[in-house]
């Protein structure tokens, strides 16, 4: 019988469908429903008419959820106790000294803060080696466990010292109390050196964990027998089961489809990305292959778990503009979301947003409907913005102009971090966008940067949730080395290696998989540096330590004579791609439906379906799609390339040198 995929994508203002069966893709997008997103999901089901094939238990869906991301900005984390070493009890609340801003005079820290009567400290120690100093008394248990049932807990997270080394302690913990409470513990979360770090992602596995399983447990019931499975920050999926007991490793889930999408479907490996949604904007760089990071912050936070190195930045269609307290317009970070939208939606908003800016400059047609056949409101969005021109003594023409800048500059700040601050030059790229907002600013964005060559892939509006078909079954893990470099054995290496891969292994054949490849990864760095760079490994250690030099030179510019240190492995384990057949057609699950008058837009305007295969079209002029649109610039060629996808290329001026 032959696979029916489904990959969803919900976003804070749209939740993406693309359903696959025998290569042919039906796209559908509709309104999210933030208070409870698995009802978007439902009504999505049933509006593709997959209800029968989930009865029949034929669908594989594979989703990205930002539910685990939104509980964590918003806070609304599962009750947790948090239990460490006796005199660690104020860890998380310290956290690191680092300062994000070396000149402000009163600088901010973003830490974990958690009740004192929710901290627990325990008499136990062990020291750098792993030793046993202090012995973990049964009674220190009970009185614990007395003290917990005082004021039970949801969850409890456990973080002890050096259990990256010897975890005995930390799982005597576990097995007393995971009949009682959803249980973290730091040597399953992150078993890595980093006290703090390593707490912080217990922490949030241990909060967000029950919340991801009543969501998860919602869904698979609704779509039992079929299979549920999740997309991981990593790009890897995993069995909803499993999916619980790994919430922090879903901080990214929803944006890292877009890169699987990106990297598998797309020929270029030289790409810039901007995945603008209505609520934020994703932005990542592909350097041949996607780059796999321990360096996600999420509010200031350190979530030191492998993810795609993605940026997420408050700028998304629905961003709002505002006057600040200085009398200066500003855009974002806060959204209209889905609810109530923007004013061009009609479904409540009055704030203007940058979706209000681009009908205002003509940019967005409202004679095409949006997700869930939503009609945009033209003179809304001119009410709106018209308002806001008012207070700043400008036209609403001036305005939206502004609003739209602004919204530009943030992407742009966002985009030179991840390619020009890390040593690479845009040039050099292709900037690809993705998201049903990211045609509108792509041209403007390529030349903020120097670019002069685009790309917005077929079924941009949905390539998140397109991604998801893509994407591949898999785990990623670390363990802690901190060896130098000239103390590494070959053999001592390949063991603690083939224990990494063993542990994914078994993880994917309770999922059913069983042929997998492998990907070792080292994370190396010179002696008394704190960061780490990660590096290929392919079982040759001093190919791999000349590699690291390699990179060192290229991001920051030298090398240093200090020796190495190999801090970390990471095994990357995957599995086979589901997505094992091209994608041939694509019908519309939209039927026909009659515009509604609008005032006539002077731009030239063209049904991204309806454009000739590798006709060169010139800007200014505007390319709708059913999920999406593009705006081309005056200067800038557009190319339909046989895969369906659009090329923009900008002229160049060889009397302005860039």
């Amino acid at each position: 019988m032959s696979e029916h995929l489904l990959g969803i994508d919900t976003g804070g203002t749209f939740t993406d469908f693309a359903y696959l069966h025998n290569g042919h893709l039906i796209t559908h997008k509709r309104l999210s429903t933030p208070d409870a997103p698995e009802q978007a999901i439902f009504e999505g089901l049933g509006a593709l008419g997959l209800d029968t094939l989930c009865a029949a238990g034929q669908l594989t869906i594979i989703h990205g959820t930002t539910v685990a991301t939104n509980a964590a900005l918003e806070g609304r984390g599962a009750k947790t106790a948090y239990v460490c070493n006796q005199g660690l009890g104020d860890l998380l609340s310290i956290g690191r000294q680092n300062r994000a801003d070396l000149y402000r005079l009163t600088p901010t820290k973003r830490t974990l803060t958690i009740d004192q009567s929710a901290i627990f400290e325990l008499p136990v120690r062990r020291n750098a080696k792993g030793d046993l100093i202090t012995i973990l008394d049964p009674e220190a248990i009970n009185v614990l466990a007395a003290a917990l049932a005082n004021d039970p807990p949801d969850a409890l997270a456990i973080n002890l010292l050096f259990s990256f080394i010897d975890d005995t302690e930390e799982q005597v913990l576990k097995a007393r109390f995971e009949s009682q409470y959803f249980v973290s513990v730091s040597s399953d979360v992150l078993p890595e050196m980093g006290e703090y770090e390593r707490g912080v992602a217990t922490y949030l596995n241990a909060a967000l964990g029950p919340i991801i399983a009543r969501y998860l447990d919602q869904l698979q019931s609704k779509i039992a027998p079929s299979r549920l499975t999740v997309m991981q920050s990593s790009g890897l999926t995993l069995a909803a089961e499993q999916a619980a007991g790994q919430a922090v490793r879903l901080l990214l889930s929803g944006p890292a489809g877009g890169l699987i999408a990106a990297r598998t479907l797309l020929a270029s490996e030289q790409l810039m990305t901007f995945d603008m949604g209505g609520t934020s904007t994703d932005v990542s760089l592909i350097h041949h292959d996607l780059a796999i990071s321990k360096n996600m912050h999420l509010t200031g936070l350190p979530i030191a778990i492998p993810a795609i190195d993605i940026q997420t930045i408050g700028a998304g269609g629905g961003s709002i503009a505002e006057i600040d307290a200085g009398g200066l317009l500003k855009v974002g970070p806060r959204s209209a979301g889905a609810q109530p939208g923007p004013a061009c939606y009609n479904l409540g908003g009055k704030a203007a947003t940058v979706t209000d800016a681009n009908v205002v400059l003509g940019r967005l047609p409202a004679n095409q409907p949006l997700a869930d056949n939503l009609w945009l409101d033209a003179e809304k969005a001119h009410a709106a913005v018209a308002e806001l021109a008012t207070s700043l003594n400008l036209s609403p023409i001036e305005t939206a102009q502004g609003i739209v800048t602004l919204a530009n500059e943030t992407m742009a700040e966002t985009l030179r971090f991840i390619s020009i601050q890390k040593g690479y030059d845009p040039k050099a790229f292709t900037l690809c966008c993705f998201g049903g907002a990211g045609g509108l600013h792509l041209c403007e964005l390529a030349e903020q940067l120097g670019m002069h060559q685009t790309l917005v892939p077929a079924d941009a509006g949905i390539f998140s949730a397109l991604g998801m078909l893509a994407a591949t079954p898999g785990r990623e893990l670390t363990r802690s080395v901190n060896l130098r470099a000239k103390d590494c054995d070959p053999q001592d290496i390949r063991d603690r290696l083939d224990d990494l891969v063993q542990a994914a292994r078994t993880a994917l054949a309770a999922e059913g998989i069983h042929d997998t490849t492998v990907h070792p990864v080292f994370e190396l760095r010179y002696q008394g540096q704190t960061q780490t760079l990660s590096v290929p490994y392919l079982f040759d250690l001093q190919a791999a330590f000349t590699d690291f030099e390699v990179q060192h030179q290229n991001r920051y510019g030298h090398q240093l004579n200090t020796g190495l240190e190999l801090v970390a492995l990471r095994a990357r384990v995957a599995g086979i791609p589901r997505l094992k057949t091209a994608i041939i057609s694509k019908p519309s699950t939209e039927g026909p439906v009659q515009a509604p008058q609008t005032t006539p837009n002077t731009t030239p305007q063209q049904a991204w379906q309806n454009l000739i295969p590798d006709q060169a079209y010139t800007g200014p002029m505007i390319v709708t799609a059913e999920h999406t649109c593009v705006w081309v610039k005056p200067g800038w060629t557009l190319v339909k390339l046989a895969a369906g996808h659009l090329q923009l290329n900008r002229e160049r001026d060889s009397s302005i040198e860039e």
